[in-house]
């Protein structure tokens, strides 16, 4: 069983279709224990960075989910679940200081520069279909079949840092990981591949792959 968790910040039935689709047993669940339980996790996301962790740490979801990974359950992180994989974000960043995520990638979240290092204005958000380049050398089972300038549906702000878990990264003002991996069961994307037409259900494929492998 896939938990596509629920800490109402994610475009959860379309998460869950695309997973059906290529085979997955995708359950919406908000419930900490059954979290836990799951052969695999999904976490989506679509809203900021502050709520979304402050939820996650009242429900027990964020504990959860982050010895999953810990312990090895196959994860992936879309757009926001991406960048809840790092340690920190500035997205709504109160008294205390910035929101904390899982904290399993180093490094902090921060907004999208509207403006290049040549200073050719951007429009932020960035929505819409953007090619990625996957890095020389990498050999990744979520990235298997997907050629480097493969296009993906893209709508965010915040951008995850450069980090040592980086698979793929996209251009838009700045470059930018758009795809990371730690320890080769944990997975986010920046990009949403239910959202991504053939491309995407590829990578959904792949991850169904690594869920069958190590359950």
């Amino acid at each position: 069983m896939i938990a596509v968790v629920d800490y109402c910040k994610g475009n959860l039935k379309s998460v869950q279709r695309g997973l059906k689709y290529v085979g997955g047993d995708a359950v919406i669940t908000d419930d900490p224990d059954q979290i836990a339980r799951a052969q695999a996790i999904v976490l989506p996301g679509v809203g900021a960075f502050a709520d979304a962790s402050r939820s996650m740490v009242r429900s027990g979801q964020m504990d959860a989910v982050r010895e999953a990974i810990r312990r090895g359950v196959p994860f992936l992180g879309i757009c926001l679940g991406l960048h809840l994989m790092f340690e920190e974000g500035t997205e709504d960043a109160g008294e205390d200081g910035n929101p904390r995520g899982l904290g399993i990638v180093p490094g902090v979240v921060d907004r999208m520069p509207r403006v290049d290092s040549e200073g050719v204005q951007y429009k932020v958000p960035h929505v819409g279909w953007n090619t990625i380049d996957i890095l020389p050398g990498t050999e990744s089972p979520l990235l298997e079949g997907i050629p480097s300038g493969e296009y993906f549906y893209f709508t965010h702000s915040f951008i995850a840092p450069e980090n040592p878990c980086t698979l793929a990264t996209t251009t838009h003002s700045v470059s930018f990981p758009c795809a990371v991996s730690w320890n080769e069961t944990a997975f986010g994307v920046q990009f949403h591949p239910e959202k991504s037409s053939d491309a995407g259900m590829t990578l959904l494929e792949n991850y169904l792959r690594v869920v069958k492998a190590a359950g």
